[in-house]
């Protein structure tokens, strides 16, 4: 059962960012630019730094004897430079991982594979908030009504509801956006964070890291200084709930007895194996799914944080096992979300159904109406007793309210015809608001 929600939606793309071949990999591309950045600077001989390039290559790697190595040393850097060694001559086999520590290597290829992380979220999420987009665009007219505490509140429109969570997802690309910056850091500072192995030429050897992995140099050693790395949890978190929040709305406005949207149909999508007339929201319960677990492991990543003196003592292994599902759990989410939000059913018909279902959706809107001859809270306690009529007696709401009217009030406000089209408020401008915003998020992204 615990990987049975992979199994049927994981995001494989996220899944081979990291997978155990590609996370030996980011270590190899580490060996191999800093033996080339070491003969940059004369640390190491040219002939020397392009041997051990040569075999920084994962077909190389016997990778049962690897993790067999790993499990007795804790850490699998030393099992891998023996390997490394072990197909280099006399020479240059003691040129491998030269002045560098575990910790230097496994960073840095965490980095390269928190950067290529962040590209996908954002791949993904673009899409998402394209999606949202269309429906925003497409249904920024369409009356539904607003619900607070889950209660029929005030007329709105669909495209005003879907705009709030466009302008979320803008919001948490440029986060991600932020992170993926934030994250994309070499580390290389030795044993103790001095770099006193390399001597005066550590510097110099980490910007040549750097530059060759396309990762930002640093003058501060992060060993224990997790923050770079919870901040990307943060970033995964805001986003996998947002797209959880969409997921929850979709279920509760394709429940039967409101009826407003539903997701994709199929034969039998979402079907039920005893009762034959269910559809249900697979793709929106999936996305619960991921995303509580992509928040539940994000807080996994502050308490990493916790890591004493120079190097942890278990605080890292944390993130070992965080990161990854924080990643893939948070990809899955927000790409469900997005086939979600661009295969969604819109059914007005039943949003305007469903704003004339008892009438007294209109309250406000004839307590306002009220308020300049009544005053608002006088307009108010009126139109509250004839909401309690109507809702008991199922008359209607202006009726009721207008028989309690004196004969003056009742002249000065004229007739009290409220039609829900003409109480959107700024429905339609927030819509275009949250088109515009997303509109310059995607322009900045292109400009990257």
């Amino acid at each position: 059962m615990g990987h049975l929600l992979s199994a049927l939606y994981r995001d494989e793309e996220m899944v081979r960012v990291w997978s155990p071949e590609n996370t030996v990999d980011a270590w190899l591309r580490t060996e191999s630019a800093l033996a080339q950045a070491q003969a940059d600077v004369g640390l190491l001989t040219r002939d020397d730094a392009d041997a051990v390039s040569a075999v920084c290559r994962a077909e190389l790697i016997d990778m049962d004897l690897l993790w067999e190595r790993s499990r007795n040393v804790g850490y699998p850097i030393l099992p891998l430079i023996r390997q490394l060694a072990g197909h280099l001559p006399q020479g240059p086999d003691g040129r491998v991982h030269y002045g560098a520590t575990t910790q230097d290597i496994m960073d840095t290829g965490l980095a390269l594979q928190l950067v290529r992380s962040c590209d996908r979220l954002i791949e993904l999420a673009v899409r998402f908030g394209d999606a949202l987009a269309e429906l925003t665009g497409a249904n920024a007219k369409v009356v539904m009504a607003a619900r607070t505490h889950a209660q029929q509140a005030v007329p709105t429109t669909f495209g005003a509801k879907t705009a709030v969570f466009l302008g979320e997802v803008a919001r948490e690309v440029a986060e991600v956006r932020r992170a993926r910056a934030d994250v994309g850091v070499v580390s290389l500072f030795g044993a103790g964070g001095t770099n006193a192995a390399m001597g005066e030429d550590g510097a110099r050897v980490r910007s040549g890291v750097a530059r060759r992995l396309g990762l930002a140099d640093t003058d501060v050693p992060w060993h224990v200084a997790r923050d770079r790395v919870a901040r990307f949890g943060q970033a995964c978190s805001l986003l996998a709930a947002t797209c959880v929040r969409f997921a929850r709305e979709v279920v509760d406005l394709s429940r039967t007895e409101i009826g407003e949207v539903g997701e994709e149909g199929g034969h039998h999508r979402g079907a039920s194996s005893t009762m034959p007339q269910k559809v249900n929201p697979i793709y929106s319960e999936a996305v619960i799914g991921y995303g509580v677990a992509a928040a539940g492991a994000s807080a996994l990543l502050g308490r990493a944080m916790e890591a004493g003196h120079e190097r942890s003592a278990g605080e890292w292994q944390v993130e070992w096992l965080a990161v990854p599902q924080v990643a893939e759990y948070t990809a899955a989410a927000v790409r469900l979300a997005g086939e979600t939000a661009g295969s969604l059913r819109v059914f007005p018909d039943r949003m305007r159904a469903n704003v004339e279902l008892d009438g007294l959706l209109m309250s406000e809107a004839l307590m306002m109406r009220l308020a300049p001859a009544l005053g608002r809270e006088r307009a108010h306690d009126l139109v509250y007793a004839a909401a309690a009529r109507a809702r008991a007696e199922g008359g209607d709401l202006v009726a009721t309210c207008v028989r309690d009217l004196p004969d003056e009030v009742r002249a000065a406000v004229g007739p009290l015809k409220l039609d829900p089209s003409d109480y959107l408020g700024e429905a339609m401008s927030v819509a275009a608001g949250a088109l515009r915003e997303w509109k310059s998020v995607r322009d900045e992204g292109g400009k990257q």
